[in-house]
C-alpha cells in the first residue's frame, strides 16, 4: 500500500490507485488507528473550513469535533464514487452549517440577538489598518459569510450552495454580492 504523508498528497491520488480505500475499509471495520490517521490527514483542512464558516475559533473547534464524530458514524455511507476528500468536504460543510444553526438558535434564545448592519459597520470601522482578509470575512453577516466562503473560497456553484442552504440560487448570488460589497467597503476604509 502506498504511504501518504499529507492531505494534499492523499487527495491528489487518482481513485483507481486510491489508498483511501484500504484506510476507509479499516475505519469501517472499527480500526481506531486508521481513524486516527484520517484525523491526522484531514483535521487541519476540516478545521479551516469550519473556521471560515463559523468565524469563531471555539465554534470551529466544536464543529470540527462534530465532523469527526459524524465521520465515524457515517463513513459507511461513503460509497467511493467520489474521492474521499470531496465527500469529507461535503460532510464538513453540512455538519458545520447544521452546527451554526443549532448555536444560533441557542444564542438567540439566551440573548435575543439580531444582526445589525449598523453594529457590523461600527465593528468593521474600529479595525486597525493591518486587518487581513480572513478577519474581514469573519465580520460578514452569517448568511453572506457562508455563501462567500462556499463560493469564493471553496469554489461551489450558486446552484449547489442554494441546495445546501435551502435557498434560491438568486438568494445565494445576492448574498455573495452583499458580502463583496461589505468587503470592498471595509477594505477601502482600511486602506484609504
Amino acid at each position: 500500500m502506498e504511504i501518504v504523508t499529507s492531505a494534499e498528497d492523499f487527495s491528489s491520488v487518482s481513485q483507481s490507485s486510491d489508498p483511501d480505500h484500504a484506510l476507509i475499509q479499516a475505519v469501517k471495520s472499527g480500526d481506531m488507528q486508521a481513524y486516527q490517521t484520517l484525523y491526522e490527514l484531514y483535521g487541519k483542512r476540516v478545521y479551516a473550513l469550519c473556521y471560515r464558516l463559523t468565524a469563531d475559533r471555539a465554534l470551529a473547534e466544536d464543529a470540527t469535533q462534530e465532523v469527526f464524530i459524524q465521520l465515524w458514524q457515517k463513513l459507511g455511507n461513503f460509497s467511493g464514487q467520489s474521492r474521499f476528500s470531496t465527500w469529507l468536504h461535503s460532510v464538513t460543510a453540512n455538519v458545520t452549517l447544521s452546527y451554526i444553526r443549532k448555536q444560533k438558535g441557542w444564542v438567540k434564545r439566551m440573548f435575543n440577538l439580531e444582526d445589525s448592519s449598523v453594529a457590523l459597520q461600527a465593528e468593521a470601522q474600529s479595525c486597525s489598518s493591518q486587518i487581513d482578509l480572513d478577519s474581514l470575512i469573519c465580520r460578514l453577516p452569517e448568511r453572506a459569510r457562508v455563501v462567500f466562503v462556499l463560493h469564493a473560497i471553496e469554489g461551489l456553484r450558486h446552484e449547489d450552495i442554494g441546495r445546501m442552504l435551502n435557498i434560491a440560487t438568486g438568494s445565494s448570488k445576492a448574498q455573495f454580492h452583499r458580502a463583496k460589497q461589505f468587503l470592498s467597503e471595509w477594505m477601502g476604509d482600511n486602506h484609504g
